[in-house]
């Protein structure tokens, strides 16, 4: 009988610990060590407690395959790079980190995203469309609400409502999370963006929005990464695409409409429960779903809420009342600081509100992820200018 294999996990918040327990339920997996940065005597009770370790080290020395799940950029970017040194396969179910320095890992070793939050979903998606013949016109994400500045009490509200971190409450409702996904997506499957920040299109359905996001990438002439803003229809992914012409009666039969656009929706997104299909995938040589590309075009760019003065810290970009994130080229905006690298960053000088900060805008202190993302955007910036 074949061994188990161990699989250690970074992370113990609400996807770290939901996949925590779906790998105790799975006989082909062993959990070999839990990494978090929490005090583990404070973490009684918490899933495979026996397993939790401080110890970056512990956990690549013991484990198969790493999955990083800590939605930190910074912190997760280092525990990676020791995985990738080591020659581990790396899954992720981290978008931030995908988008800031996912593109310097893929030079280096296996790194993907998992299926289970949008991206992953759509890349699944675009696989099955892909191998029955349809041209993706649109990558589509599907937001229920959206609100750019939304309050401190109104967030703390949800957040306890929800049983999320101020800042995941946060980065949903300003449009942060998805702005980073559609970026990450364009990257990864080879898409472009209709506009800096995104069309973001009113819809009653997926079918209506995706049309109009359709009509936008042939008249760009090239598929599109975007999302429609529809408070009806079921949080989820779709593509919108076109085929042969030759099989619009049956797809009529099958009732996917008179064409020459179809839209393939997938209505849910189980997160941690489908990271476990991302591992088979790997472990069995199926490879990488999705990362960011070895030289991505689009970033997701940090914009001031509200006018930002010199000396005013921000912990952290993502999530915070200060900023929230933009999809930009990277050509038309090489100094623009991503949004994943804004922890403890201090302002340099006045920013405006609405404005896209600038490494001239802010110190940020030295980490391997500033190095990586100073690599990524000179590889990016040099394949472009070609």
């Amino acid at each position: 009988m074949e061994h188990a294999k161990r699989i250690g996990v970074v992370g113990t918040g609400l996807i770290g610990k939901g996949l925590i327990m779906a790998l105790e339920n799975d006989p082909s997996f062993v959990i070999s060590r839990i990494l978090t940065r929490r005090d583990i005597e404070s973490m009684e009770g918490f899933p495979s407690y026996e397993k939790l370790t401080n110890s970056v080290d512990e956990l690549v020395i013991h484990s198969d395959l790493i999955v990083e799940c800590s939605g930190d950029v910074i912190y997760g970017t280092d525990v990676i790079d020791q995985a990738i040194q080591a020659s581990l396969p790396v899954v992720t179910m981290n978008s931030e980190l995908q988008v800031t320095t996912g593109s310097y890992f893929a030079r280096r070793g296996l790194i993907t995203e998992a299926e289970g939050d949008q991206p992953g979903c759509l890349a699944a998606l675009h696989e099955n469309v892909v191998q029955m013949g349809f041209r993706p016109l649109v990558y589509g994400n599907v937001k229920g609400f959206l609100k750019l500045d939304p309050s401190q009490e109104e967030m703390e509200y949800w957040s306890g409502r929800n049983g999320t971190s101020l800042e995941m409450t946060t980065s949903f409702t300003d449009g942060t999370k998805v702005q980073i996904e559609q970026v990450f997506v364009a990257n990864g499957l080879g898409a472009t963006i209709a506009e800096d920040g995104l069309l973001g299109v009113l819809s009653d359905d997926a079918h209506s929005g995706g049309v109009q996001l359709a009509d936008k990438a042939k008249e760009i002439g090239h598929a599109v990464a975007d999302y429609i803003l529809s408070p009806k229809t079921p949080p989820g992914v779709f593509i919108t695409a076109e085929i042969d012409p030759r099989h619009k009666d049956a797809l009529r039969y099958y009732k996917m409409g008179e064409g020459p656009y179809y839209t393939m929706l997938v209505n849910y997104h189980l997160c941690h429960l489908e990271i476990l299909k991302t591992i088979r995938r790997v472990l069995s040589g199926g490879g990488v779903l999705l990362n960011n590309g070895v030289n991505p075009r689009i970033s997701a760019a940090a914009v001031a809420k509200h006018d930002l003065q010199p000396g005013q810290e921000i912990k952290r970009g993502i999530g915070s009342f200060d900023v929230r994130g933009i999809a930009v080229e990277i050509s038309r905006h090489s100094e623009h600081v991503p949004i994943g690298l804004l922890s403890d960053a201090v302002i340099t000088r006045p920013v405006k509100e609405g404005q896209i900060l600038t490494f001239d805008d802010v110190k940020l202190p030295p980490s391997l992820a500033l190095r990586a993302w100073l690599e990524v955007r000179e590889n990016a910036l040099y394949v472009a200018a070609r």
